[in-house]
C-alpha cells in the first residue's frame, strides 16, 4: 500500500502538475496576484480543519507555506531558493484549483488527491519549511511590532507598495 507522499509525489510527476509548475512561475512575478491567491488557498485550507488529526498538522503545514511563499514575495524572507517557492506555490495552485486529478467536488476522495500532493512537498522540502518557522519566530515581533506576523495577510496596499503588479 503507497503513503500519501507516494501518492503525492506520483502526482507531483504528472503532466498536469508541470502546469501548476508553469503557472507558479509566471505568478511569482506578480505579487498582486500572488497574494490574492495565497488568500483564497488560507481560506481554503482554514475551512477543512477538524482537530488536530494528522490531516490537520498537514494542513497547518501548508499555511506555514502559504505564510513563507507571502514572505517571500514581499521581500522580508529570502533564505530559500526560487525553484523551492515556485514547487510551494504550484502546490497551493493546485490545492486551489478545481479542476485536478481527483475534482475537488468529490467528497473526501476530492480532497485526499490534494493531501497526497501536500504530503510529498512537506516531505521533500520539511528543511525549508523548517528553517522558515524558526525565522517566523525570531523574527515576528520585528515585522509587526504588536501584531503576529504569521497571521497578518498582505493587504493590496502592502503589495502595491512592492512596485509590481
Amino acid at each position: 500500500m503507497s503513503t500519501l507522499a507516494d501518492k503525492g509525489l506520483k502526482i507531483s510527476k504528472n503532466a498536469l502538475f508541470n502546469v501548476f509548475m508553469g503557472r507558479a512561475a509566471k505568478l511569482l512575478g506578480k505579487p498582486f496576484r500572488a497574494v490574492l491567491m495565497l488568500n483564497e488557498v488560507a481560506d481554503k485550507l482554514a475551512s477543512e480543519k477538524s482537530g488536530k488529526n494528522k490531516f490537520a498538522q498537514l494542513i497547518d503545514v501548508m499555511l506555514t507555506v502559504v505564510r513563507l511563499v507571502r514572505s517571500y514575495i514581499n521581500g522580508s524572507y529570502r533564505q530559500i531558493e526560487t525553484g523551492t517557492v515556485v514547487s510551494g506555490l504550484a502546490v497551493l495552485l493546485y490545492v486551489l484549483s478545481p479542476i485536478d486529478l481527483v475534482p475537488d467536488f468529490i467528497p473526501l476522495l476530492g480532497f485526499l488527491d490534494d493531501l497526497s500532493l501536500i504530503s510529498w512537498f512537506v516531505g521533500k522540502f520539511q528543511e525549508e519549511i523548517s528553517r522558515f518557522h524558526e525565522w517566523e519566530e525570531t523574527n515576528a515581533t520585528t515585522l509587526l511590532p504588536g501584531a503576529e506576523a504569521a497571521q497578518t495577510p498582505m493587504t493590496p496596499a502592502a503589495v502595491a507598495e512592492l512596485g509590481h503588479s
